[in-house]
C-alpha cells in the first residue's frame, strides 16, 4: 500500500518536515493543483489543501470525526467538546457557548483586556525596544484566560507550569508514549484549582457561568472542557497577535494605510488570520472508506486538513500570497474551523488582538522590526502544527 501510494501521491511523498514546518506555501500551492487531497508519509496522514474540500471535511462529522484513540488530549485530559461528535459532543459544548457569544465576551471582558495592554505597554514603552511575542502577545493570552476561568488568584507562572507540562504529556501521547506522570499531576492540579472558580457566582467567570448553565455534565467534564478552552486560547491567540503584527511590520504600505485609519484594524486581523492562521491544520479519522477529489480514504485514518493550504486557495482568494486589507471577502477564510468544531473562543480572540494591535499602533511611534539578521529570521511564522514567530523583536520612537 505504502509503494501505491507514494506512486499515486508523489508530491506529498516528497514532503519533509522541515518544508512543512518553515517555508511550507509553495508546496500547498503544488499540493492544490495536483493533489488536493494527498498521502504525506512524514505525517502519516492524508492532507487536504483545497478550500471548498477543507469545508466538505470539516461540516462531514458523520464520515470525518474527532472522535477516535488517536486524538492525544482526550488522554491527558479527558473527554472534551475538541475529542467528541453528535449529541455527546453538543452537550459538551452547550455550557460554554453562551458565555463566549460575543456580546457576552465584549461586556465581560473589553474593559480588563484594555487595561491589561495597556499595562503591559506601560512596563516597556521607555526602553524604545521589546520582543513582542513572549513579553506581548503571549502575556495577554495568559491573562485573558486566567479571567475567563475565574484563575485570578492563581499566579500566572503557576498556569503557565501547567500549561508546559500538560503540552508536553499531550505531544509525548502523539508520538505514542504513555500520559506522564508529570501530565497527571498538572492537570490533577488544575483541576483542583478550577473546583472552586466553577462553583462561584456565574457572573464571575466564564467558566462559573458554563458551569451554572449545565444540566447534563458533571464537574469533572466541564473541568475537562475549561482545560481545552485555557490551553487553546493561550496557544492560538498568542500566535494570532503575534502573526498580525509581523504582516503589518512586514508590509509598509498596509502598516501606513491602518496608521491613517484605525478602523482598518479589523481587516488587517482578518487578513492576517487568512493568511497565517496560529493553529495550521485540525485533524479529523474516517469513519468509512472514502473518495475525495480521487483519492480514495480507508476507514480509521487520520486526515489533516491544511488551514493554511485553504486560506490560500487562489479560487477564493487572488493572489493570495499578498497581505492585502482591500478584499471583498476578507471574512471566507476558515482560520477558525467550519461545522460543529468551529472555535468557541474567536470573539475573544479577536477582542484581544485588536486592543493588542490598536494600543500598539497608537503607544510606539515608528514600530518596526529590528533590522538584524537574526530578528528578521526570527521573526517569520513557522511551524507544523501551531506557526508564529520564534520571536518578535522590535524598535520604536
Amino acid at each position: 500500500m505504502t509503494s501505491s501510494r507514494a506512486t499515486r501521491f508523489p508530491i506529498g511523498n516528497a514532503l519533509s518536515i522541515e518544508t512543512l514546518e518553515n517555508n511550507v506555501y509553495p508546496a500547498l500551492h503544488e499540493l492544490r493543483t495536483h493533489e488536493p487531497v494527498s498521502w504525506l508519509p512524514a505525517l502519516k496522514a492524508w492532507l487536504v489543501t483545497r478550500h471548498d474540500l477543507s469545508i466538505e471535511v470539516m461540516r462531514d462529522a458523520k464520515i470525518y470525526t474527532v472522535d477516535h484513540p488517536g486524538f492525544s488530549t482526550a488522554q491527558v485530559v479527558g473527554p472534551s467538546m475538541l475529542s467528541l461528535d453528535g449529541t455527546t459532543h453538543q452537550a459538551h459544548r452547550m455550557p460554554f457557548e453562551k458565555p463566549f457569544r460575543k456580546r457576552e465576551v465584549n461586556n465581560r471582558f473589553t474593559e480588563s483586556v484594555t487595561r491589561q495592554v495597556a499595562a503591559l505597554i506601560e512596563s516597556f514603552k521607555a526602553t524604545g525596544g521589546a520582543e513582542l511575542r513572549r513579553d506581548f502577545a503571549g502575556p495577554i493570552a495568559v491573562q485573558a484566560m486566567v479571567t475567563a476561568l475565574g484563575l485570578e488568584e492563581t499566579p500566572v507562572q503557576q498556569v503557565l507550569t501547567w500549561y508546559d507540562t500538560i503540552v508536553q504529556a499531550v505531544t509525548l501521547v502523539a508520538k505514542g508514549e504513555p500520559v506522564s506522570a508529570d501530565g497527571q499531576l498538572a492537570f490533577q492540579a488544575l483541576k483542583t484549582t478550577l473546583m472552586p472558580s466553577l462553583q462561584a457566582n456565574p457572573e464571575s467567570s466564564l467558566l462559573a457561568a458554563a458551569g451554572a448553565s449545565n444540566a447534563a455534565l458533571d464537574e469533572d467534564q466541564i473541568v475537562s472542557n475549561a482545560a481545552v478552552l485555557l490551553f487553546g486560547g493561550i496557544e492560538t491567540t498568542e500566535g494570532m497577535i503575534a502573526n498580525a503584527l509581523y504582516h503589518l511590520l512586514t508590509t509598509p504600505d498596509a502598516l501606513a494605510m491602518v496608521c491613517a485609519d484605525y478602523g482598518l484594524i479589523p481587516n488587517a486581523i482578518e487578513e492576517s488570520l487568512r493568511l497565517e492562521p496560529a493553529a495550521a491544520v485540525v485533524d479529523r479519522y474516517t469513519t468509512e472508506e472514502v473518495t475525495i477529489a480521487g483519492a480514495t480514504i480507508p476507514p480509521d485514518e487520520l486526515v489533516e486538513i491544511s488551514l493554511l493550504g485553504a486560506n490560500r486557495d487562489p479560487a477564493v482568494f487572488p493572489n493570495p500570497d499578498q497581505f492585502d486589507l482591500t478584499r471583498s471577502n476578507l471574512r471566507a477564510h476558515v482560520t477558525f474551523a467550519q461545522g460543529p468544531h468551529v472555535c468557541l473562543g474567536l470573539h475573544l480572540a479577536r477582542l484581544e488582538t485588536q486592543q493588542a494591535l490598536a494600543q500598539a499602533l497608537t503607544a510606539l511611534p515608528n514600530l518596526q522590526l529590528r533590522t538584524d539578521s537574526t530578528s528578521q529570521a526570527d521573526a517569520k511564522p513557522r511551524g507544523l502544527i501551531f506557526r508564529k514567530p520564534k520571536a518578535l523583536n522590535v524598535v520604536w520612537g
